[in-house]
């Protein structure tokens, strides 16, 4: 009999082989034996196999005995009516009661005819038609939905089999990292051991070190003593040879005075007739002439006690003075003679510059320091970047020369000597140094101070010069030596100084300025001034000094009275910094200044008004300023790495 569950008991075969089929798919390598070792991947494919086995078992659980209930139920059916068909009514009748009464349940007291059993049948044939269709509609269902589901399953397997081989990758990964940290386990326990001993090492070192540094000390020290005991040596040395030489020459003095002079008058006729009398000596040193000859060649020979004595009067003052020049001029250490500088050349009339002609980025950073050398052709600048840059002033234009290396810290201060061979620089790396113009690196370090140094001036003797510093001292240093000769002490910062013939001046941050005797170890007098001096100029004829200070002035002190002579101001000018620097022209008749705007300020010193004040390329503040000895440029520099040549 055909009906449209005809196939189902093939699917119900299929199902169940399906399901043995996914029971047995962990293959003969599935885990029976616990003996036989497995891989953990093959026991998680085996458990997923079994799950979905159970999950998919339990859904045709109550389907597939239904529909075998059902398929047996119609091949019963189709033997009842063939029986029917071949058997007698009586038959018939009997065999239909038989399957009422196994179908029904019924007894033989409830018969019924065969039309209505028929029409029974055939309602319950259709029935189960219904059924076996809705059975089959669900087989058909499930069968996709197994489909879907095995789908699923390869797609989860394919990906397991992805996962399980980055587990694999990640595993063999993390096995060389693990072998890889403990060798790096291994070399940074070596590397601690040898740092360890590096640093037993550099702890000795530095114990060395120090007992280095100690015993260098110590041998300095005994250096200095022994320099200065042979200083005092040599100058009590001196002394006695001075003082023998006086006494030879007093001897010679009184061996000359018991001699005989002769004089004689001889009347000379001038020009406009006035007659001159010409006094003759006759030397003493020539003892070849006798008293006897003499006079015979003289023809009027006598001795005169008042020209004689006024001779030895004027010779003893001569060798006195020479005594007292030799004196003066043998003040250095071991007597030798100061040799001074030659004089530069004076500037009669000075230019006052209209307009900027050159304007550069010279420095990487703030530009503290300017200077001009005597020959107004050669420019110095120095700034916070441990450089001092040379410059050539040819046609208005500032020209690269060279670059002095070797600061050890920010330049605070620049300086030519007289003869423009040698620069001097003050730092903050607490020394000045000195360089030789044509040599990149540095010749001489001063090095005493104990703070910044931020003065370094020349003075008019070779070989010497001055540094100010914030450690409250002022030095005169020996540069043939490198060594100090004298320290000062005070009781204020020094922000700078100027160098005179034997005088030493320093402004000074408690609003004073200071005098100082190079001969003598004491100040010899102050004059006080209302703000911080920031720096100090002296003029070529060593009579004024230029003051410039915080209280946004400046100030001309005529040095003969020791007095403030003028004072300076203008609206807008305004000291910006404690290393402000203010000059005088070349000839002294103009004061000049730069202010915290950039403007530069010039006035004239003779009227004491603001003379003009020149606007230009500055943005910052201006830091220093220099007129050259020519008069005929002036430099201004400022914090934004500007210089500017004004004509």
């Amino acid at each position: 009999m055909e009906s449209p569950g005809g196939s189902a008991p093939l699917l119900g075969l299929e199902l169940c082989a399906a399901a043995r089929d996914s029971a047995a798919m962990a293959g003969p390598g599935a885990p029976c034996d616990p003996c036989a070792p497995a891989a953990v991947w093959k026991r998680h494919i085996v458990r997923q196999l079994r799950h979905r086995d159970r999950t998919q078992k339990a859904l045709f659980l109550e389907l597939v005995p239904a529909y075998n209930h059902l398929l047996e139920k119609a091949e019963l059916l189709a033997k009842f009516s063939e029986k029917l068909k071949s058997e007698p009514k009586d038959a018939i009748s009997t065999r239909h009661e038989d399957w009422r009464e196994e179908v029904s349940g019924t007894g033989p007291d409830q018969v019924s005819s065969p039309a209505s059993l028929r029409v029974k049948w055939q309602q319950e044939k259709k029935g189960l038609q219904l059924v076996c269709g809705e059975m089959a509609y669900q087989v058909v269902k499930k069968s996709a939905a197994l489909d879907t589901l095995q789908s699923q399953l390869e797609e989860r397997q394919d990906r397991l089999e992805a996962l399980q081989a980055c587990v694999v990758q990640l595993q063999e990964a993390r096995a060389q990292q693990s072998r890889q940290l403990e060798e790096r386990q291994a070399e940074n326990a070596a590397q601690r051991e040898a740092y360890e001993m590096l640093l037993q090492q550099a702890v000795h070192q530095e114990a060395a070190l120090r007992r280095l540094q100690e015993e260098a000390r110590d041998l300095l020290e005994q250096l200095v003593q022994r320099k200065a005991r042979a200083a005092a040596e040599r100058n009590l040395r001196n002394e006695r040879r001075e003082r023998a030489n006086q006494a030879l020459v007093s001897q010679e003095l009184k061996k000359a005075a018991k001699r005989t002079v002769s004089i004689s008058e001889i009347p000379n006729t001038l020009e406009d007739g006035t007659k001159e009398e010409t006094v003759a000596l006759a030397p003493a040193a020539l003892p070849e002439f006798s008293e006897s000859e003499t006079c015979e060649k003289w023809k009027r020979p006598f001795r005169s006690a008042s020209a004689t004595s006024l001779t030895l009067s004027r010779c003893v003052d001569v060798v006195k003075g020479l005594l007292d020049f030799k004196k003066r001029r043998g003040h250095s250490v071991g007597g030798a003679p100061e040799q001074r500088y030659q004089s530069i050349p004076v500037c009669v009339s000075a230019q006052i510059p209209s307009q900027a002609q050159d304007v550069l980025d010279a420095h990487l950073s703030e530009v503290n320091a300017v200077c001009f050398g005597p020959n107004s052709s050669l420019l110095a600048t120095g700034g916070a970047d441990r450089l001092i840059h040379l410059w050539n002033v040819v046609g208005g234009r500032l020209e690269a020369n060279q670059t002095l290396e070797g600061a050890g810290g920010s330049i605070t201060s620049v300086d030519f000597d007289p003869s423009g061979s040698q620069v001097l620089a003050a730092t903050y790396n607490q020394a000045a140094q000195l360089w030789k113009v044509g040599e990149t690196q540095s010749k001489e370090t001063l090095s005493g101070h104990k703070d910044k140094v931020t003065a370094a001036k020349f003075k008019l003797t070779r070989h010497q010069a001055v540094t100010g510093s914030r450690d409250r001292t002022v030095k005169e240093w020996d540069l043939g030596r490198a060594y100090c000769s004298r320290t000062i002490n005070v009781l204020s910062y020094c922000n700078d100084v100027v160098c005179g013939d034997h005088i030493i001046i320093s402004g000074h941050n408690d609003q004073k300025i200071r005098f100082w005797d190079s001969r003598g170890p004491h100040c010899i007098q102050v004059i006080p001034v209302q703000g911080r001096v920031t720096s100090l100029h002296l003029s070529y004829d060593q009579l004024h000094l230029l003051s410039c200070s915080r209280d946004n002035t400046l100030k001309v002190i005529d040095l003969r009275i020791s007095n403030i002579r003028q004072v300076f101001r203008a609206d807008g000018f305004k000291c910006s910094s404690d290393w402000t620097k203010a000059v005088f022209s070349p000839d002294r008749s103009y004061a000049l200044a730069g202010s915290s705007n950039g403007d530069l300020y010039i006035w004239d010193v003779n009227t004491g008004k603001l003379e003009t004040s020149l606007q230009g390329p500055h943005c910052t503040a201006v830091n220093a300023v220099a007129w050259c000895f020519s008069g005929n440029h002036v430099v201004s520099v400022d914090q934004g790495r500007k210089v500017v040549l004004w004509h």
